[in-house]
């Protein structure tokens, strides 16, 4: 009965009314729809796509983080290695008592006299001590050179500085030769011992 007589009541609203009705309840409906679903789902995309945006940033910075420390690992393996092979061209303390037989060893071979052989005082550096020799030898030109030429040739550093030449004697071609021989070694613990009775 109810269904009947509501459907006579809408037959008696004028087509304009109707019409007006029908658009109103939609406009309520789709009014209804987007502040109840819409709005509150918009903003929450937003949100995520402001979520988003900042994770992409962070993954972003950090691919370039992981990119970085995996280049500046492969630089400190790079320096790592080349401070090993320093190492090796640098004597320590125990060292240096054989290296300066095997200088005057190397100057016996190239047929020169020794006339002078003389440790210096050490000269510390920032990390690294200079142990500087002084040394006098007679011999040729060629002599010397092979000498000097050997020296540069051993496994470890050592630098021939302040070289001067003079004949023995008038018109000799023996010749009185006089340098610093240098070589290194990195400092120690031996170094820091003196440093830290002082504190």
């Amino acid at each position: 009965m109810f269904p009947s007589a509501l459907i006579e009541l809408i037959e008696k609203i004028k087509m304009p009314h109707r019409i007006a009705i029908l658009a109103g309840t939609v406009v309520l409906l789709a009014g209804l729809f987007i502040y109840l679903i819409y709005l509150p789902k918009s903003e929450e995309i937003e949100r995520l796509e402001g979520d988003v945006q900042r994770l992409t940033q962070s993954l972003n910075q950090a691919k370039i983080k992981a990119r970085s420390l995996a280049k500046f690992q492969e630089e400190y393996k790079t320096v790592s290695e080349q401070f090993r092979e320093a190492l090796n061209l640098l004597p320590n303390e125990r060292e240096i008592p054989a290296l300066l037989r095997s200088i005057t060893q190397q100057g016996s071979d190239s047929k020169l006299e020794f006339i002078l052989f003389s440790p210096q005082r050490e000269r510390p550096k920032d990390f690294y001590v200079e142990i500087p020799f002084s040394l006098e030898v007679n011999g040729t030109y060629h002599d010397v050179a092979v000498f000097f030429d050997k020296i540069g040739r051993m496994d470890r550093i050592v630098n021939i500085t302040e070289v001067s030449m003079k004949p023995v004697a008038e018109l000799s071609t023996m010749l009185s030769t006089r340098c610093e021989a240098v070589t290194y070694r990195f400092k120690g613990q031996m170094d820091e011992k003196p440093a830290e009775k002082k504190k």
